[in-house]
This record gives structure tokens, C-alpha cells and sequence, in this order.
């Protein structure tokens, strides 16, 4: 008589509670997958729409020569060395002066006091000469300065207007949306009036902290006083104001 075998098949139901217990798992991590994933509003932000980029563009400045000599004056001069300034500290290549193609050997003199100018503001190396064509003899004319340096402009263009704000016959109407060219102007002016392009690109490091205030502060701390400054507030009531 043989020993009894001590194992057993496993029962059919095991079977199918396993399987039914990984197939359910699978699908939970498929849901979770997708609601990771679920989408959301387009982001409507102008800073997205109309962002500031570093470029290498031309910088310019008209020169209005004035009198018959075609002298500068005083403002003009200071624009030059402005000028001369913005170069040295942004500027590549050459700086070339271009005179209207109608003026001809007038505006020589002007040409040739704005090369002592930018000499005296400290410019060095060459400078190219040249013109350009004037559309209406009858406006006035300047001399044109101009050099390519890094510049920070608006990538997208401004005043377009590809959808309709009062549209209440299609979807575009019913947004409530912030419409295409918002914000446009905004960049575009602080693109414009910021000195150096660099700081829309990069935080400047900490300069040296002021030693006289920090010595003030912990010697006030050492005696027992408050360190911060005492602003002093003297209020008016409102009774007397205006009065004689």
C-alpha cells in the first residue's frame, strides 16, 4: 500500500479569485494612469502669448542737424554720447552713419561733427558711411546712427486682431477670454525701456552690503536698542487741513 501523497491541486475557485484579483489591478492602475493625464484650461496668459526675447537688432538714433551749416545742437550732442554709451556697453561691429540720398555734400558737415562727437564719447575703431533713399524731398530728413548689439524686443506682433471680441454668433464670443493682442503693448514698452536686456534673462548678483548700517545696527543691538529705523509719523487731523 502506497503513502498518501501530501499535496493537493489547488481548487478551481482559488484559481479563478487570483486571476480576478490581478485583472482588477491592472484596470486600477489603467484608471490612474489616465486621471493623471486629465486635461485642463489652455493657459491664457500674455506673458505666453507676447513673451520678451534676447536678440541681435539694430539700435538707431535720428540726428536732426539744424541751421543751414547743419550744426548740433546741445540735445543732439548728448544723444551722441548717449549713443557712443549704448554701443560700448551692448554694441558689435561697426557703427555706421547713414545720410538722406538727397541731401548730398550738406549734411558733410554734420557727418563729420558727429564722428568728433562719438570719438570724443570714447568710441574706437571704424565707422562706416552710407545713405538712404528718401521717400518725400519735402519732410525733413535726419541723419541716421545705427549699430547691431543685443536688444530685447516682443516676439509676437502687435495690433492684430485674428478673432472677432463681439461675436455672438460663434464660441469665440462666449470665452470670456482675454482677446489676442492683450498685453502686447505692456511687453512691448518694458522690452523698450529696460537698460540692460540681461536682467529679463538673469538676476544680478548681491552687491557688498552697506558696512557703516551694519556696523550702526549691531552696535545698537549691543546697547540694547532697537536696530530698525525710527520712522517718524506726524499726523494732521482732518480738521486742519486747508484751513487758513
Amino acid at each position: 500500500m502506497s503513502p498518501r501523497s501530501t499535496h493537493s491541486r489547488p481548487r478551481a475557485p482559488t484559481l479563478r479569485l487570483i486571476c480576478l484579483t490581478a485583472a482588477t489591478a491592472i484596470g486600477l492602475a489603467g484608471c490612474m494612469t489616465d486621471s493623471s493625464q486629465t486635461a485642463s484650461i489652455a493657459p491664457d496668459d500674455y506673458h505666453q502669448r507676447h513673451p520678451i526675447v534676447l536678440t541681435q537688432s539694430p539700435t538707431t538714433l535720428d540726428v536732426f542737424p539744424v541751421g543751414r551749416q547743419g550744426a548740433l545742437d546741445s540735445a543732439s550732442v548728448a544723444d551722441i554720447r548717449a549713443f557712443a554709451v549704448r554701443y560700448q556697453s551692448m554694441g558689435g561691429g561697426r557703427v555706421v552713419i547713414l545720410s538722406p540720398s538727397a541731401s548730398g555734400y550738406r549734411t558733410r558737415p554734420a557727418v563729420n561733427e558727429i564722428r568728433r562727437v562719438l570719438a570724443s564719447a570714447g568710441l574706437t575703431g571704424p565707422i562706416g558711411l552710407g545713405s538712404y533713399p528718401v521717400g518725400d524731398p519735402s519732410l525733413a530728413s535726419p541723419i541716421r546712427l545705427a549699430f547691431r548689439g543685443l536688444k530685447a524686443e516682443v516676439a509676437s506682433r502687435c495690433g492684430q486682431w485674428p478673432q472677432d471680441l463681439a461675436s455672438g454668433g460663434s464660441l469665440e464670443g462666449w470665452k470670456n477670454e482675454n482677446y489676442w493682442n492683450f498685453g502686447c503693448a505692456t511687453q512691448s514698452m518694458l522690452a523698450a525701456q529696460v537698460d540692460d536686456p540681461r536682467d529679463l534673462a538673469r538676476a544680478r548678483a548681491l552687491g557688498p552690503s552697506d558696512e557703516e548700517m551694519r556696523l550702526r545696527a549691531i552696535a545698537a543691538v549691543r546697547q540694547g536698542q532697537d536696530p530698525t529705523t525710527n520712522w517718524k509719523v506726524e499726523l494732521t487731523p482732518i480738521g486742519q487741513v486747508g484751513g487758513n
